[in-house]
C-alpha cells in the first residue's frame, strides 16, 4: 500500500457526498426530487459573461502571471470601492484566486508557526467545514466558537482567554454566515480584529455571499476596518455571478501577506486561466445582473417564509445568503428530519449536523433552484408538512 500522511488520513468524506449518495438511491428508485440541499446555484451565468469569456479565448494558451491580469485586479478595486468605499491598491492589496476555496483550505498553512508558539486556528460552528479541514491538514490545533441564535448568530470572543488567544494564528469569520444567514455588524468585524491585533494574530473574513442580502442595509466587509495589516478578506464570483464553475474570486486586504502568497503562487498553479479572468473583469464591473439575481432570490425566499410561517416553523436566521435556516421540530434529530422531508416530500435540504455539532436543531434549505422548481417544492412541502401535524 502506497504510505499516506496523517493529514490526508484523517480526512473524512465531505458531507455533502453522504447526501448526494442518499439522492442518487432516492432518484434510482425512480422518485422525482428536488435539491435545495447544496448551495450551488442553478441560474444561467448571465450572457455577458459567457461572451466575454468565449471572446477571451486565443489560438496558444499561456500560463497566467501569478498577480493576475491588471485589468482584472483593477476591475477588483473599482467594484470594492463602489460596494464598501474603500480605495486599495490593485498592486498590493488584491490578488484573483481560483475561487475562494482554494485560499480558505489553504491559508492555515501561509500563518501557522508553532516554534513560534502560533499553533491555533479558530474556526466558528456551525459553519462551512473547509476552513477547519484546512487548518487540520496544516497540522493546527483548532477550537470552534459556538454560533448561537442568542448572540444573533455571532462568536463570543471573550470565550478565550488571553493565554489562548497568543496561541492563536488565525481567526476565521464567515459573514454574511453559511449556513445561518446571519450578517455582523461592522462594529463586531471592528472589535474582532482589534482582538486579532492585539494578540498578532490573522483575521479571515470570507465574504462569498455579501450581495445576496435581503434586510434594509447591505452586508458591511472586514476591509471598511481600516488598518488593513493583519486583516483579509475573500471574496467570490460564484454566489454574486452565479459562476460557481469559473473558481474566480479574490483575496484582498495585507500587503505583506499578498506579497508573501503572491511569490510561492507560481509553485502551486492556481491563479486562474486567462479566459475566465477577462469574463471575470466583465462581471465586477456590472451591478445589474447581481440586482436581479437579488430579485429572483428575494421571491424564493419570501415564498418559503411564507410556507413555514403557515406551519409554525422557525427561521432562526439572518437575512443574508440565499439559505434559510430552520427549527427542527420537537423530538426530531437534524438528519432525522432531513431524511423525513427527503422521503415524505422528495425534498432534500442539508442536516444542520453537516456544519458542526453545535448545529444540531437545525437545517439548512438552499434557495438555489428556480422558481418553478421551488414551487414544486413548496406544494410537496405543504402536504408533508401538512400530515406530520395532522
Amino acid at each position: 500500500m502506497t504510505h499516506l500522511s496523517p493529514a490526508i488520513r484523517s480526512v473524512e468524506p465531505y458531507p455533502f457526498e453522504e447526501l448526494d449518495r442518499r439522492v442518487a438511491a432516492a432518484r434510482a428508485a425512480g422518485r422525482e426530487i428536488v435539491d435545495l440541499g447544496v448551495g450551488d446555484p442553478r441560474d444561467e451565468t448571465p450572457a455577458f459573461i459567457r461572451e466575454a469569456l468565449v471572446r477571451a479565448l486565443e489560438p496558444v494558451s499561456s500560463y497566467p502571471r501569478a498577480a493576475g491580469l491588471p485589468e482584472l485586479r483593477r476591475a477588483i478595486v473599482g467594484w470594492v470601492e463602489r460596494r464598501f468605499g474603500v480605495a486599495l491598491d490593485p498592486d498590493r492589496h488584491v490578488l484573483p484566486t481560483l475561487g475562494s476555496k482554494e485560499v480558505v483550505f489553504a491559508l492555515a498553512q501561509y500563518v501557522l508557526d508553532p516554534g513560534a508558539g502560533k499553533d491555533t486556528v479558530v474556526v466558528t460552528s456551525p459553519g462551512y467545514p473547509i476552513p477547519e479541514r484546512g487548518a487540520r491538514f496544516a497540522g493546527a490545533r483548532v477550537l470552534a466558537l459556538p454560533l448561537a441564535a442568542e448572540r444573533g448568530f455571532l462568536p463570543d470572543l471573550d470565550a478565550l482567554d488571553r493565554a489562548e488567544w497568543d496561541r492563536v494564528a488565525l481567526l476565521w469569520l464567515n459573514y454574511p454566515n453559511n449556513p445561518t444567514g446571519a450578517i455582523a455588524p461592522l462594529e463586531f468585524l471592528r472589535a474582532a480584529a482589534e482582538r486579532c491585533r492585539a494578540h498578532d494574530a490573522l483575521l479571515a473574513s470570507d465574504e462569498a455571499y455579501c450581495e445576496l442580502w435581503f434586510g434594509p442595509t447591505p452586508p458591511p466587509s472586514a476591509l471598511q476596518v481600516g488598518d488593513l495589516a493583519g486583516i483579509v478578506a475573500l471574496h467570490t464570483l460564484s454566489k454574486r455571478s452565479s459562476m460557481t464553475g469559473y473558481r474566480s474570486g479574490f483575496l484582498a486586504g495585507d500587503p505583506e501577506l499578498l506579497a508573501a502568497i503572491r511569490r510561492l503562487r507560481p509553485s502551486v498553479g492556481v491563479t486562474p486561466q486567462l479566459f475566465v479572468q477577462r469574463a471575470s473583469v466583465a462581471a465586477w464591473n456590472d451591478e445589474r445582473h447581481v440586482e436581479e439575481a437579488r430579485a429572483r432570490y428575494a421571491e424564493r425566499r419570501a415564498a418559503f417564509l411564507d410556507l413555514f410561517a403557515r406551519h409554525g416553523i422557525d427561521v432562526a436566521g439572518g437575512d443574508g445568503t440565499f439559505y434559510l435556516w430552520a427549527r427542527v421540530p420537537e423530538g426530531r434529530t437534524s438528519l432525522a428530519w432531513a431524511l423525513e422531508l427527503l422521503d415524505r416530500a422528495g425534498v432534500v435540504v442539508s442536516p444542520g449536523s453537516f456544519f458542526g455539532p453545535e448545529g444540531e436543531g437545525f437545517v439548512r434549505i438552499a434557495l438555489v433552484p428556480t422558481i418553478e422548481v421551488c414551487r414544486r417544492a413548496i406544494a410537496a412541502l405543504d402536504q408533508a408538512l401538512e400530515a406530520v401535524r395532522a
